[in-house]
């Protein structure tokens, strides 16, 4: 029986590897296609000028992250009509440190339909027909709520202030939203639209870069908002900071490695909503309906009191899955032909960092996961068996135990052919995430020009970013892969709360959020007063069915 019960484990472990090796190889293949070569130029902005469609750019700002003014910058050297864009740029109040950016931005920039929108003179929120409470406490969705009430046209493009595009971003977040493909003969065809697309996240680590370290900014906020410096150290200046001073390397690591394999694959099966809130597009019309309970048989009744659009998510964290979740689950006659999310392969949404500590890098880690447990739990859970060492530690517990491989290949089953085994395995993987990051920081598939910056320009290009040496990448991959499964433990098993906006919150299953204050005789439920959207075939729904 015990025997049985081994080798059950072990064709467990057997097909969950191959499992994720095969969903790394998908991943891989999709970002090697669209990312290492020139993209053809998008379909839309050639269109008759009454065919584009007119896009409202929405950046949510808290305050100055480094390139804060390259970031917001590159929204306005978009290559896509003017006359078909809006850009409007959402800050909090007039004395946050990015206000004057932002107002600078605007003068830098005169022939744009752009505005400054400060949350302190919302009307909805504040004013003689306005109160504070008539949104929820969730600082993103506060920010950008008139931004979106008042757009101009039906697309919605909201995009990080941490967060460069390309000039020719625009134009392919369109194309893929609304279906548009160009043809041989010059022309635009049509194929299937999408009701949601969005873009691969890379990270750049600017600390030890030699090139434009002038180009960045200051950061003076708290861990959790920005944790960035005012300028970028040069190699002398920070040589002898140690280690534990290079989290921005692992966040790099991590993005550039296991997230962006395990992002292409799912998005390119499409099996499930997989998106991160740096840069998405989908229409306003549709997001207006899904909140509408009238319109879509997933919400209850109960939803009514939420709101609609944007704002119907204001009472929680974790707004960017929420809202692609609801896009994706839900349709309507208006929807029906549509496909749920689409990726824009080859356009990457660059964030630079510098300056993060690696006790910065695991607490944001920690928050995100505590988070997302209750958002996508089963995802959640499996995470460590996603990992080289854990996966791979799987695959040759199983290699070496099904007596199908000792009696075909010779296989010993030993703990040092297990161990000899893993070792292999891992360094496998090693060397195939050290491949995919040359790739990939190559940036190839972005367009460039005179006004890109250094950290977008990849590492061929003239003036760009340097190659990592591989001692220096080997100490960074080790150091997330090995920080990889602690990191999980502490989030998903040895707590609930998260720090937010520089305070302590108790995260529910629901989602909603808990204020945890020592000094306060009392604790301030943030989303507690309003129920989540309760839709079939979500965890807290009635009506689901596993």
């Amino acid at each position: 029986m015990s025997i049985n019960i081994v080798q059950g484990a072990a064709l467990v472990c057997l097909g969950w590897s191959c499992t994720v090796f095969l969903l790394q190889l998908v991943g891989i293949t999709k970002l090697y296609r669209n990312h290492t070569t020139p993209l053809p130029p998008p379909a839309s902005p050639s269109l008759p000028e009454n065919e584009v469609p007119h896009v409202t750019v929405v950046r949510p700002v808290k305050g100055v992250e480094v390139g804060l003014y390259e970031c917001l910058a590159s929204t306005f050297r978009l290559a896509y009509p003017k006359s078909k864009l809006s850009i409007r740029l959402c800050v909090d109040s007039k004395s946050d440190p990015a206000y004057p950016v932002l107002c600078q931005l605007v003068v830098d920039f005169p022939n744009f339909d752009a505005q400054v929108l400060v949350e302190e003179e919302d009307p909805i929120l504040h004013g003689s027909a306005g109160h504070v409470n008539n949104l929820g406490p969730n600082p993103k969705i506060r920010n950008i709520s008139r931004a979106y009430r008042e757009a101009k046209g039906d697309v919605i493009w909201i995009v990080d202030c941490n967060v460069w595009v390309a000039k020719n971003a625009a134009g392919r977040m369109v194309d893929k939203l609304f279906g548009f493909q160009p043809n041989s003969g010059g022309g635009v065809d049509r194929t299937t639209p999408y009701k949601f697309v969005h873009q691969l996240p890379l990270v750049v680590d600017l600390d030890n870069s030699s090139s434009g370290a002038s180009a960045v900014n200051k950061s003076s906020s708290t861990e959790g908002q920005s944790l960035l410096p005012s300028t970028v150290p040069k190699d002398n200046q920070n040589r002898n900071q140690g280690l534990l001073a290079h989290g921005g390397r692992l966040e790099e690591m991590f993005m550039s490695t296991t997230h962006a394999k395990f992002y292409g694959a799912i998005n390119a099966v499409g099996v499930a909503p997989c998106i991160v809130g740096k840069s998405n597009m989908f229409r306003k019309s549709h997001l207006d309906a899904f909140t509408t309970v009238s319109s879509n048989p997933l919400l209850h009744s109960s939803d009514s009191t939420r709101g609609t659009g944007i704002d119907f998510f204001s009472s929680y964290i974790c707004e960017d899955h929420l809202i692609g979740d609801l896009i994706w689950r839900s349709s309507f006659p208006g929807s029906v032909g549509y496909k749920n999310h689409g990726l824009v392969f080859g356009e990457v949404a660059v964030q630079p960092m510098a300056g993060m500590s690696v006790a910065a890098y695991i607490a944001r880690r920690v928050r995100w996961l505590r988070v997302r447990k209750w958002t996508v739990l089963a995802a959640t859970l499996v995470e460590p068996g996603v990992e080289s060492l854990v996966c791979c530690a799987y695959f040759a517990f199983a290699v070496t135990t099904l007596p199908w491989f000792n009696s075909t290949f010779g296989v010993p089953q030993t703990w040092s052919a297990m161990a000899t085994l893993w070792f292999g395995a891992v360094t496998i993987w090693m060397s195939i995430d050290r491949w995919l990051t040359s790739k990939l920081f190559r940036l190839h598939s972005l367009d460039v020009d005179e006004n890109t910056p250094f950290f977008a320009r990849g590492t061929a290009r003239t003036g760009g970013t340097t190659q990592r040496p591989f001692r220096e990448w080997i100490a960074a991959w080790l150091g997330r892969e090995f920080l990889a499964l602690p990191i999980w433990t502490t989030a998903v098993l040895l707590g609930t709360t998260v720090k937010w906006r520089g305070r302590q919150f108790k995260v529910r299953m629901d989602m909603s959020v808990v204020e945890v204050d020592d000094r306060k005789s009392r604790a301030d439920v943030i989303g507690g007063s309003k129920p989540r959207p309760r839709m079939a075939g979500s965890p807290d729904s009635k009506d689901r069915v596993d």
